[in-house]
């Protein structure tokens, strides 16, 4: 299994709108759109505080890599376009991509 994480700094003017979006618009049309990303998980990232913001991790489980590509060229895009639209330079993002282990 994989784990697709974007981390995501939001300014703290930002964080209460930002929050709205993931719950009402993003997590919803991931699962309705039903490509493969499945489980999401919202965390605070407490270890880099930067001051005038606050970070967030939001992580899916998918499958494979090539599920996740599909899922990007259909949807992840718009996402993208979308959180610069509404925010602007106020919530900047990057992802990665994490295989779980067992150990």
């Amino acid at each position: 299994m994989l784990i697709y994480n974007t981390t995501y700094q939001v300014d703290s003017d930002q964080i209460e709108y930002f929050r709205i979006w993931l719950h009402e618009v993003l997590i919803p049309e991931v699962h309705t759109a039903g490509m493969g990303l499945r489980n999401p998980r919202l965390r605070r990232v407490l270890s880099h505080r930067e001051e005038g913001s606050q970070c967030f991790c939001l992580e899916w489980e998918v499958e494979d890599s090539a599920v996740l590509h599909r899922w990007h060229l259909t949807q992840g895009r718009h996402f993208e376009e979308e959180l610069r639209k509404i925010f602007g330079e106020k919530v900047l993002a990057f992802s990665t991509l994490l295989e779980a282990l067992d150990y």
